[in-house]
C-alpha cells in the first residue's frame, strides 16, 4: 500500500514539472512574441516620430535600456531564464533612462556624434552651416570696414577672394574715400611698356616700396601698344597715346606702325580698366602734366594762327619784383593788369579763341575733385614733332585745343605741373610755362641752365611745390680743371622767385641709361634706369626724399625684375607712383 502512493506521488510529480516546463515554454515563447512585436512598433514610432538618437530602445528582459543591462539570454546563458516569472507577462517594456518626453541622453560620449554623421549627415551638416553663419551675422558692417580699411593693399586684394560681400565692400566708392583719407596708404611703382622676346607683352609690374615685392599685372588691353606715356591722380593712372604695329602685331616695329590718340584709365584698387575720350590728334610719347582745379575752371580753346605764335609774356631771371613778398600780391597784379591791358594784343581776333566755361549739374561733382590733364608735344601720325597741345577736363569729359608753342621754342622733351604752372622744357634748353587758370603761354628765362651732356635730356619733377631737374654733366676731378673725367646725374632746383637754377643733390649711379624715368609724389622723387650690360637688362631703382635735409638717393629694390625683358624695354618704359 505504502508502495503504490509512492509510486503514484512520483508519477504525479513527473506530471507536474513536465507541466511546469511545457508552461515555461510557452511563457518564453510568448514573450518573444511580444518582444518582437513590441519592438517593431517602437521602431516604426520611433521612425515617426524621430526620437531615435537619443536611445536605441534596446530593451532588457526587465525593461528599458539594455546599455549596462544583463544580456545573457542573448549569449546562451540559462540561468537568465530563471528570471523571468509570470508577472512578467503583463508588463509594459519602458526603457531605463526615463520617457521619450525627458530627452535625456543614454549614450557614452561621442556615440551620439557618430550615430548622428552615420545616419543624419544631411542635417549635421545643415546645423554647422547655420552655427558658422551666426558667426558672421554679428559683425556690423561698419565695423568690417573699419577692419578691412586698415589692410595693406596685397592683404585687401586677397580679403576680396574671401566672399562676394567682402568684395562689395572693398570696392564702394565711400570704402575707397575712407582709404584715400587715411594714413594707411604706401608708395607703389607701376612700371609700363615692358617688352619680352620682341613682343610687348603688356604687362604691368608693381612694387610695393614698403614691402619691396613685386607684382606682375596682366593687362591685356595694353598687348602691342607701345612709346606711350602715363600720368597718375589720386588712384588711378592714365595711359594716353602710343604705337602698334601695322604688319607685325604686338612687336616693337616702327617700320609700320599706327600712332593713337586713345586714352586708358586704369584702377589699381579694382583692377579696372575704362576708356576716357580720345584726343584731337594722336601722339606717341607726350608730355603730360596733370593738376586739380577749383570748380570755377575756364577752359580756353585756342584757334591761334601760325604767325601769331609767340610768347605773350615772358619772366627774366635776375631781377625780380616780389622782393620779401612771401604771398607774390605784386606778381599777381602784375599779371592781372598786363593781361586786361594787352587783350587786344593778346587775341587779335576774338572770334579765333572761345571760352568755355563747363558747368555740370551738382550731383556729378558732388564729393568728386576736379582735375584737368595738358598733354603737349610728342609725335604725330607720320612720326613727326608735334608743338601743338590739347587739355582735358574730368567735368565736361573731353579734350580741348590749347594755344600752341612758339616755333622757336624746340622740341618738348619734359614737363609737369608746379603751383598751377605746366612748366615744359625743350631740347634747346629753353623753359617755359603753361598758366593752367588763363590759358597761355608764359616764356621763362633763367639766369643760368643747368649744364649738361646734349645727349641726355633733361627731367622736370615737381615734390611740394618745389620745382625740381634732373641732368647729366660732366664731372671735373683730380683736380685738373677740364678734365672730363666722368659723368654724374645732378638734381637742380628752381627759385620761382628769382628764377635761378641751384644744385641741390647727386645720384649716386653712373648715367648709363639714356631714357631714365622719373616721378614724384608729395616729398619723395623716385626714378629708375634700365639698360643692357654683359648680355643681360639691369634695373636700378631710387628714391630721394626732398624733405630731408641731405637729400641723398637711396635704393629700393635689389631684385632685378627686368632680368627677363628686351633691351628695347630701357627705351619704351614709363613709369607711375600712387600712394594706396
Amino acid at each position: 500500500m505504502f508502495a503504490e502512493n509512492v509510486s503514484g506521488e512520483g508519477s504525479l510529480r513527473q506530471d507536474f514539472e513536465a507541466l511546469s516546463v511545457s508552461k515555461r515554454l510557452v511563457r518564453s515563447v510568448s514573450q518573444k512574441l511580444r518582444k518582437k512585436n513590441h519592438r517593431g512598433e517602437g521602431e516604426e514610432e520611433d521612425k515617426v516620430r524621430g526620437i531615435s538618437l537619443k536611445c536605441l530602445t534596446l530593451y532588457g528582459r526587465g525593461g528599458g535600456c539594455k546599455v549596462g543591462a544583463d544580456t545573457g539570454e542573448e549569449f546562451g546563458d540559462p540561468s537568465s531564464r530563471r528570471r523571468s516569472s509570470a508577472s512578467e507577462e503583463g508588463k509594459v517594456y519602458k526603457t531605463i533612462c526615463g520617457t521619450e518626453e525627458n530627452n535625456f541622453d543614454c549614450f557614452s560620449y561621442g556615440v551620439k556624434e557618430k550615430f548622428w554623421k552615420k545616419n543624419n549627415r544631411k542635417d549635421l551638416e545643415l546645423e554647422e552651416s547655420v552655427r558658422n553663419s551666426r558667426m558672421h551675422i554679428f559683425l556690423p558692417d561698419d565695423i568690417l570696414e573699419m577692419c578691412l580699411v586698415r589692410l595693406p593693399l596685397t592683404s585687401l586684394m586677397n580679403a576680396r577672394l574671401v566672399c562676394k560681400k567682402w568684395r562689395y565692400l572693398t570696392t564702394t566708392p565711400r570704402f575707397l574715400q575712407m582709404r584715400r583719407e587715411g594714413s594707411y596708404q604706401n608708395p607703389w611703382l607701376f612700371l609700363f611698356g615692358a617688352v619680352k622676346d620682341g613682343y610687348c607683352s603688356g604687362e604691368i609690374h608693381a612694387l610695393d616700396v614698403s614691402q619691396d615685392q613685386w607684382h606682375k599685372i596682366g593687362a591685356d588691353i595694353l598687348k602691342g601698344r607701345f612709346m606711350f606715356s602715363v600720368a597718375s591722380i589720386e588712384d588711378d593712372v592714365y595711359i594716353v597715346g602710343g604705337c602698334s604695329s601695322l604688319t607685325n602685331f604686338g612687336r616693337v616695329d616702327r617700320s609700320s606702325f599706327k600712332t593713337h590718340k586713345g586714352v586708358l584709365v586704369f584702377s589699381p584698387l579694382t583692377k579696372s580698366w575704362r576708356k576716357a575720350p580720345s584726343m584731337r590728334y594722336a601722339r606717341s610719347m607726350p608730355i603730360l602734366g596733370i593738376s586739380e582745379v577749383s570748380s570755377e575752371f575756364l577752359v580756353i580753346q585756342s584757334h591761334q594762327n601760325r604767325h601769331d605764335r609767340r610768347f605773350p609774356r615772358s619772366r627774366v631771371g635776375g631781377v625780380s619784383d616780389v622782393y620779401e613778398d612771401p604771398h607774390r600780391l605784386s606778381l599777381r597784379r602784375q599779371y592781372r593788369n598786363a593781361f586786361d591791358e594787352n587783350e587786344h594784343s593778346l587775341f587779335p581776333n576774338r572770334k579765333s579763341y572761345k571760352f568755355i566755361r563747363q558747368r555740370s549739374e551738382q550731383s556729378n561733382t558732388k564729393g568728386c575733385k576736379r582735375f584737368v590733364l595738358i598733354a603737349v608735344g610728342g609725335l604725330g601720325s607720320w612720326d613727326e614733332p608735334l608743338d601743338s597741345g590739347e587739355i582735358y577736363d574730368s567735368v565736361s569729359n573731353k579734350w580741348t585745343e590749347i594755344q600752341k608753342l612758339p616755333i622757336d621754342f624746340g622740341v618738348v622733351c619734359a614737363g609737369v605741373v608746379c603751383n598751377g604752372m605746366f612748366y615744359v622744357c625743350s631740347e634747346n634748353d629753353k623753359l617755359a610755362g603753361y598758366d593752367i587758370d588763363r590759358g597761355f603761354w608764359i616764356g621763362i628765362q633763367t639766369s643760368t641752365f643747368p649744364p649738361r651732356v646734349h645727349e641726355y635730356y633733361p627731367k622736370l619733377v615737381s615734390c611740394n611745390g618745389r620745382l625740381l631737374m634732373l641732368s647729366v654733366s660732366w664731372c671735373e676731378g683730380d683736380g685738373q680743371i677740364g678734365r672730363r673725367n666722368k659723368a654724374v646725374r645732378k638734381l637742380w632746383e628752381l627759385d620761382q622767385m628769382y628764377l635761378t637754377w641751384t644744385e641741390v643733390s647727386v645720384h649716386p649711379d653712373a648715367p648709363m641709361d639714356w631714357n631714365p624715368a622719373f616721378v614724384a609724389d608729395r616729398n619723395l622723387v623716385f626714378g629708375v634706369e634700365m639698360f643692357k650690360i654683359f648680355g643681360q637688362v639691369l634695373d636700378f631703382f631710387t628714391v630721394c626724399d626732398v624733405s630731408d635735409m641731405g637729400m641723398k638717393w637711396n635704393h629700393i629694390s635689389r631684385n632685378h625684375m627686368a632680368h627677363d625683358l628686351d633691351a628695347s624695354s630701357c627705351m619704351t618704359k614709363t613709369m607711375a607712383v600712387l600712394h594706396l
